[in-house]
């Protein structure tokens, strides 16, 4: 299957996609628009985190990650190699997680063997069908596992820090990418706009915090004082009508009640000062600075465990407030180069 056929149906997808959101209908593609009204609909009935919202951010998304110009570019580094079938065990913690995945092991023009999440197991097959409605060639390169996976060459395996110690030891004979549990932090120098902190509560709230891209900590200078932050993070207040949100917030507050742990709370949101980087949801951890070089010094040793920093103040590899959720195409999770690591299976 030649590369520039198997771009084709990408750029497709994310037009169709595109429209879609746009409220605009394909001739000759109706039944996709209402199945994937259709599915929006249930998965949410299936996964209260799945809200409409949440459905529509990670649409847009992928339609970012699809376009023509960037995607042609990223596909420059993609070596034609005798295909391989690829294992790719997705998470579901968001809608679509797994989407770049699906799209780096197509685009490379290996075959996939999906193993979906059952908390989200309803977009990416019908990705995959529109993907073979583009181009029938795609029907021999993508299949679905229902229990345990065999017949595969590599394997790329999305989890938690336990589930990654199984895979690393389940797959160790087969060329693998193993993700673990990251988080996001962002870091504040305390002359933030109400703009930026704003966007910052994007970073923080869209997807209810469940991303790895979420910021879960943040780093604020000494003396930082949170009623300008609080003050921001009112716009998020939606985020309460969720109620397994919700539900999170009451048992989190109650819980620091009953231990006598001190926090800062407005009605939806708790802040708490932890060196912890992974907070629960409804709870942001914080931690004071003091020197800004230190701190840099201190996010480097943990960048195994970080996924992106955000903030406007001039790091390695920061990420501007508002952008955590919004990747471009080659900004790999966990910092591995899939498209390279796919390459070299030939």
């Amino acid at each position: 299957m030649e590369k520039e056929k198997r771009l084709a149906a990408f750029i497709n997808l994310g037009k169709f996609i595109s429209d879609h959101i746009s409220g605009q209908i394909h001739a000759g593609l109706e039944d996709f628009h209402d199945e994937l009204k259709k599915i929006s609909t249930e998965s949410f009935f299936h996964n209260g985190w799945f809200t409409p919202k949440s459905i529509e951010m990670a649409l847009s998304g992928i339609t970012f990650l699809l376009e023509e110009e960037k995607l042609r570019e990223f596909a420059k580094s993609i070596n034609e190699t005798p295909p391989k079938k690829v294992a790719v065990i997705m998470a579901g913690n968001i809608p679509s997680v797994g989407f770049h995945d699906l799209l780096c092991v197509l685009l490379s023009g290996h075959s996939i063997l999906i193993k979906t999440s059952s908390d989200d197991h309803l977009l990416i097959p019908f990705f995959c069908k529109l993907l073979r409605h583009f181009d029938t060639e795609f029907e021999n390169r993508i299949e679905f596992a229902e229990g345990k996976l065999t017949n595969f060459d590599a394997i790329i395996a999305t989890g938690s820090n336990s589930s990654a110690l199984h895979f690393e030891y389940y797959f160790k004979k087969y060329p693998r990418i193993i993700r673990k549990n990251r988080n996001s932090v962002a870091v504040l120098s305390g002359n933030e706009t109400t703009a930026d902190l704003e966007n910052l509560g994007k970073d923080i709230f869209n997807y209810f915090g469940l991303g790895c891209r979420n910021v879960s900590k943040l780093y604020v200078p000494e003396g930082y004082k949170f009623e300008t932050f609080f003050e921001a993070m009112f716009n998020q207040r939606s985020v309460a009508e969720n109620k397994k949100y919700y539900s999170n917030y009451e048992y989190h507050r109650a819980l620091f009640l009953l231990e006598k742990i001190d926090f800062l709370d407005n009605n939806f949101m708790i802040v708490r000062q932890s060196e912890q980087l992974s907070s629960p949801v409804s709870v942001i951890h914080y931690e004071f600075y003091a020197d800004i070089n230190k701190l840099s010094v201190l996010l480097s040793t943990l960048e195994n465990q970080i996924q992106c920093v955000v903030g406007n103040i001039k790091l390695p590899g920061m990420v501007e407030f508002g952008q955590s959720q919004i990747p471009v195409i080659n900004d790999f999770a966990d910092r591995v180069n899939t498209l390279d690591f796919l390459n070299r299976l030939g």
